[in-house]
């Protein structure tokens, strides 16, 4: 600072040294036109590269997170011996003598609705006798249920089928 190379400047406590641009040679405006298209290319340059760059990682995580080739024969082989191990129940299913005809599925569902229709009558009926036998009984409901012994559908979690 003291030979005049470098400038000295202070703020309070802390000085900053840095270089003397008035010993530089002054630029004309040709030369600083040419550094600034020159800045201006290597940006461009720039801007590509780190595109490029994108592209290649983009492409990098892509091949990373698919299979390898030994990984994809693993899995066709699996698949494969899945798809034969369906196709041999499929046979078997196919083969098999027990089927149940439309006929005695219509009859299975017929009895089914005539037993549901007779456990809701039947339900019904019991709940309308038990509701007038509560009117004239001094005790809560729980307690009748308790000392006559009545389970109910509902203690036991079983649900009427739906229709």
């Amino acid at each position: 600072a003291q030979q005049g190379r470098v400038r000295e400047k202070a703020y309070g406590k802390q000085k900053i040294y840095f270089a003397d641009q008035e010993q530089l040679p002054a630029a004309s405006d040709a030369e600083l036109r040419g550094l600034d298209g020159e800045i201006a290319a290597r940006s461009a340059q720039l801007q590509a590269l780190q595109q490029s760059c994108r592209h290649m990682e983009a492409e990098l995580k892509d091949l990373n997170s698919s299979m390898t080739t030994p990984e994809i024969a693993g899995e066709i082989e699996a698949l494969r011996k899945d798809c034969a191990s369906y196709t041999e129940k499929l046979e078997r299913i196919k083969s098999a003598t027990n089927h149940v005809t439309p006929e005695e599925k219509e009859k299975v569902c017929r009895e089914q609705q005539l037993y549901r229709r007779e456990w809701r009558r039947r339900k019904r009926m019991a709940t309308e006798l038990l509701d007038a036998i509560l009117e004239g009984y001094p005790k809560s409901k729980k307690q009748f249920f308790e000392e006559v012994g009545i389970e109910t559908d509902e203690d036991h979690g079983v649900v009427l089928p739906a229709t």
